[in-house]
């Protein structure tokens, strides 16, 4: 049994139905659930007003949960990031709290990652993932039940047959301790230029995003590359870029696959797709800020970080 943490740090949570099933879900897996004071809160388009919810993200530090899983994404946190109580989270996950979370939660990631070299976990969030109608995806909950217990050392998938002809010519590839590092495609490129992107070279970077048309995800990806950051990586790993609605007559063949070859041609970065994360059931478990090793062969892909001591964060960045 594990003492989950669930707070709001983001965006208000709107479907209330979504949240408390996701609450019983989790006790009916047997985990001592404990709900922050203000998780329901609303201010305006937040769940409650930015002193509240630092104080939410200071509660989830000191809860002593061993993990602090947050209710929804949606956006509020890089508003926050000057303001964050980076020392108590870092002594928080030392201590062994995982703090979990994706989509906006990628702005607190990196922030942390950036000022203190902890590492957080990429994963699910309370509502969308373990509160829907349907069932819960059994690969999340397996590997959500794999960082739990301790047992989390890698993920692997297989790359989709379309992305094959790309790497014929280096059809085996073994990244060495790289730092992992990535996560929503939008929230990183808000923190270009600003102290609160991790400045990673030499790293395996992840990627996702939802509701974003191909030629924005070609414009932000365009950033990072003008910016140096796809250069400076061993890897670039694209997962799921879903949720957006194609534009009859405009695109005329223009779609993600296009703009992946575009990119491809523009980086000696080797880019990898169909990463199972993202705004998608499926989704893995990403250490975000430990170091990793990168095994491509044929397409099978393996990210693998059982090489460290579970209860230390990462460093190499």
């Amino acid at each position: 049994m594990s003492h989950i943490y669930i707070y709001s740090p983001a965006s208000a949570v709107r479907d209330k139905a979504a949240f408390r099933r996701g609450v019983q879900r989790l006790k009916a897996l047997g985990h001592e659930v404990e709900i922050d004071a203000d998780a329901l809160r609303a201010h305006m388009r937040f769940a409650g007003d930015d002193a509240t919810r630092l104080a939410a993200i200071g509660r989830a530090a000191a809860s002593g949960a061993d993990v602090a899983l947050i209710s929804r994404g949606g956006y509020g946190l890089t508003r926050l990031l000057p303001d964050l109580p980076y020392k108590a989270l870092a002594k928080a996950i030392d201590k062994g709290t995982r703090f979990v979370g994706l989509s906006d939660f990628t702005a607190l990631q990196l922030a942390l990652l950036a000022k203190t070299g902890a590492t957080t976990w990429a994963g699910p969030a309370l509502g969308e993932d373990f509160g829907p109608e349907v069932e819960p995806d059994e690969i999340m909950l397996a590997c959500f039940g794999d960082l739990l217990d301790g047992s989390a050392e890698g993920s692997g998938w297989t790359l989709p047959a379309a992305d094959a002809p790309a790497h014929a010519a280096r059809p085996k590839r073994h990244v060495r301790e790289a730092t992992l590092w990535g996560g929503n495609l939008s929230v990183l490129c808000s923190l270009v230029g600003t102290p609160y992107l991790p400045a990673v070279k030499g790293g395996v970077l992840f990627l996702e995003d939802v509701g974003e048309h191909p030629y924005r995800l070609e414009r932000q990806l365009t950033q990072l590359l003008l910016a140096g950051v796809l250069d400076a990586q061993k890897a670039v790993l694209l997962g799921a870029f879903n949720r957006f609605k194609p534009v009859p007559g405009y695109d005329r063949g223009f779609s993600l696959k296009t703009v992946t070859q575009w990119l491809r041609s523009k980086t000696k970065t080797p880019i990898y797709t169909g990463l199972p994360f993202g705004h998608v059931p499926t989704k893995v478990l990403l250490p975000v800020g430990r170091t990793v090793d990168l095994v491509v062969e044929g397409r099978d892909a393996l990210i693998f970080w059982g090489h460290e001591p579970h209860d230390h964060h990462g460093h190499g960045h």
